[in-house]
């Protein structure tokens, strides 16, 4: 299950992420063509190699800030492949309207975020679920986790969905009203 959704995420992104990208909005343009970006790019170079010369060659704070001025222009390279679009200021801007060219920016991180997030939430509900099963113990291990139990639901947390629809189905997932308690006002 986990190898079909990596590969349901993966043709996703490669899908959304290969129609063209348009300067269509609020007068962005492509990252590869806007001179601020550019110009961006050449002061953080030139902070760092101005740090660089303060340190003997070879030294390891003179290679720490190789290293950066290495990493600094390949973020840069990869900003002005990718069809992100820049604005005035030479910062990538992430379109979030809908539009299906834009959509590798936002609404695959999205839903990646989404899963991430109830999978977490799931976990803690069905650890949950499961120590109070023991009574005498229960509260003690809200506080100090069991770690195999959790290590052992963690693992079969990554289909939650369909666990939560299951129990959608069944009615184990939706408590009645007299089961919920409510604060009186």
């Amino acid at each position: 299950m986990k190898k079909f959704l990596i590969s349901i995420t993966l043709t996703l992104s490669i899908l959304l992420g290969s129609t063209p990208s348009f300067a269509d909005v609020a007068g962005l343009v492509p990252c590869s063509q806007s001179a601020s970006f550019s110009k961006r790019l050449d002061s953080s170079v030139k902070k760092l190699e101005a740090r660089l010369k303060k340190y003997k060659s070879g030294t390891p704070a003179a290679l720490a800030i190789e290293q950066k001025i290495a990493t600094t222009k390949d973020r840069f390279d990869r900003y002005s492949k990718s069809e992100l679009l820049c604005g005035k200021d030479g910062l990538p801007h992430l379109i979030a309207d809908g539009r299906p060219n834009h959509a590798v920016e936002f609404v695959v991180p999205g839903i990646l975020f989404i899963y991430i997030t109830g999978w977490i939430g799931w976990v803690g509900r069905k650890y949950l679920r499961t120590v109070q099963s023991d009574a005498k113990l229960a509260t003690q291990k809200e506080i100090i986790i069991d770690v195999p139990i959790a290590l052992r639901i963690m693992s079969s947390g990554f289909i939650w969905p369909l666990s939560a629809w299951e129990e959608f189905v069944s009615g184990d997932l939706v408590r009645d009203k007299d089961e919920v308690t409510t604060s009186p006002r």
